[in-house]
């Protein structure tokens, strides 16, 4: 479904890839974990069109979408849920519903929305609520919420428990493994990484720019050396 080859890139005369391969199959919870400024943020980012790429190749569904503006990758069926959530505040739940539709995908907007509100009921229930008076853990259901409206055959998640309580972290990991199973493929960049690793099919591990390490995501989760460089063991 998505490959990524060589990819190198940056902001302006900054590089902070150097070199990322990865592979995304229909169906699958791919992880991207490293310590922070490692680069999963920016491949990210990359992919979806948002930084500029020095070199390297991207492909979705066979099509490569290097240099495309990221409103026409979101079009394809690739949707970016960035970090810090980025709803609009001012606008209600709805209207940040509204927002993230894309219309042609085959599927109408009270469709798609009755299908959001089935799998975080707060939505509904505050439908009508401004995005600013929400929790942290309501908000961050509304940034994924908003990103289903694009109807996305892969949805790319980035640090989706940031900041969150145990139980609400628990919730967004539940919805992830739902929406796996309703054939959406997921990229889940995450600080949890035990979590992350737990759920997820196949990992990647980034220092400094470059994939390190790869492989079944409990291969990677049972490594020695890897418990103790991320997850405090």
């Amino acid at each position: 479904m998505l490959k990524v080859a060589g990819l190198k890139a940056g902001y302006g005369r900054t590089q902070v890839l150097f070199g990322i391969d990865l592979e995304v199959r229909a169906g699958e919870i791919v992880t991207i974990i490293g310590a922070n400024g490692a680069g999963k943020t920016s491949t990210l980012r990359s992919i979806s069109g948002l930084t500029q790429i020095y070199a390297g190749e991207i492909e979705f569904k066979g099509r490569p979408i290097k240099g495309l503006p990221p409103e026409e990758i979101t079009r394809l069926g690739l949707a970016h849920c960035p970090e810090g959530r980025q709803i609009l505040q001012r606008l209600t739940v709805e209207e940040n519903l509204l927002a993230g539709y894309i219309p042609g995908r085959g599927r109408s907007f009270d469709e798609i929305r009755t299908q959001v509100y089935d799998l975080f009921p707060i939505l509904r229930e505050r439908r009508h609520s401004l995005a600013s008076r929400m929790s942290g853990g309501q908000q961050q259901m509304l940034a994924i919420g908003r990103s289903l409206m694009a109807t996305p055959d892969l949805l790319m998640l980035d640090e989706p428990s940031l900041g969150l309580a145990p139980k609400i972290i628990n919730q967004i990991f539940e919805i992830i493994i739902m929406l796996s199973k309703s054939g959406i493929s997921l990229i889940v960049v995450e600080q949890n990484a035990a979590v992350a690793l737990e759920i997820a099919d196949y990992a990647y591990v980034i220092d400094a720019g470059r994939c390190s390490v790869e492989g079944g995501a409990h291969n990677v989760l049972n490594d020695p050396d890897l418990k103790a460089a991320y997850l405090g063991a």
